[in-house]
């Protein structure tokens, strides 16, 4: 006699996974300000704020933020790219590791944000709409290359989503 079980899991996201997840992409910047004065307080909650309503309208594709220096990223600048696990498990890694000491004279403080396929799937007034509520309203711009490569650091996971985060090293 054999017996079987089939166990079934659904994971709904939340805005509490989308705050949780938003609060580690906040306190990474925090170490960033830490180290080289920018982002400033204000600039950090509106990131935060916009991560957690793009995470959870599932609208985020990338968000990379940091320094550029002639039109390229330059460290300390990191990537955060948001993905759907679909079933799959994802480590839930502590933010941090910003490294100190980069060089940015000559640089700014800059971000760039794309959005998902979901995203792209709304009409120009539903997208417009959105654009409103959130604490930037972005228009279009060209992505900055990036001065070196960027190294997959960190992952932070809740309620089935992973945002991914990447630093940019020089070579």
């Amino acid at each position: 006699m054999s017996n079987s079980f089939t166990v079934t899991e659904t994971t709904t996201f939340t805005l509490t996974h989308a705050k949780y997840m938003a609060a580690k992409v906040a306190t990474d910047l925090k170490r960033m300000q830490r180290f080289y004065s920018a982002p400033n307080d204000n600039e950090i909650a509106d990131y935060e704020a916009e991560v957690v309503e793009l995470l959870k309208a599932g609208y985020l594709g990338t968000l990379t933020v940091g320094f550029r220096r002639n039109d390229q990223w330059i460290p300390p600048t990191l990537r955060y790219t948001a993905r759907d696990l679909a079933g799959a498990s994802a480590n839930d890694d502590d933010p941090g590791s910003v490294k100190p000491g980069a060089n940015i004279d000559g640089a700014s403080f800059y971000n760039y944000l794309t959005y998902s396929s979901t995203w792209k799937a709304l009409s120009a007034a539903e997208q417009d709409a959105f654009k409103q509520r959130m604490p930037f309203f972005r228009t279009g711009a060209i992505e900055p290359a990036v001065s070196g490569y960027l190294v997959d650091d960190r992952v932070y996971s809740s309620g089935g989503r992973a945002l991914n985060r990447a630093s940019v090293r020089s070579y």
